[in-house]
């Protein structure tokens, strides 16, 4: 019965080392938009990331932007295929912060494309 009890105890414990907080990669708190040409998407699950050329507030250098969005999966539910964003496509996007500037992160809470007007706005979850 301890036994048991033990293996319960330890299976149910395992999702819970399945996926992170984003709170220790980005200040929750804080808002950045960044501006640019979409270099690369990556649809993908976990999560999906969007790497951007823009200019570094702080320096005013083109760099690269490495943003992280929800999962494929989730993002599919809302819309966004692997086809909705290109190469070239000029985007805002709005969102968290990194917790090291130098490293151009952002968690993503908006992304607009100005040329035809498609937005995507972080949906809560309940």
């Amino acid at each position: 019965m301890k036994f048991a009890c033990a293996l319960s105890m330890f299976a149910l414990s395992i999702p819970s080392f399945a996926h992170h907080s984003i709170s220790g990669d980005y200040f929750m708190e804080r808002r950045a938009t960044v501006e640019g040409e979409l270099v690369k998407f990556d649809f993908r699950n976990p999560h999906s990331w969007v790497e951007v050329q823009a200019k570094d507030a702080q320096s005013g250098e083109l760099v690269t932007f490495n943003m992280e969005w929800n999962g494929a999966g989730r993002l599919g539910r809302e819309g966004v295929t692997a086809e909705t964003l290109k190469p070239g496509d000029h985007v805002i996007i709005t969102g968290q912060p990194g917790r090291k500037p130098e490293e151009h992160r952002l968690h993503v809470l908006t992304i607009g494309r100005p040329s035809d007007g498609w937005k995507w706005n972080r949906t809560p979850r309940y």
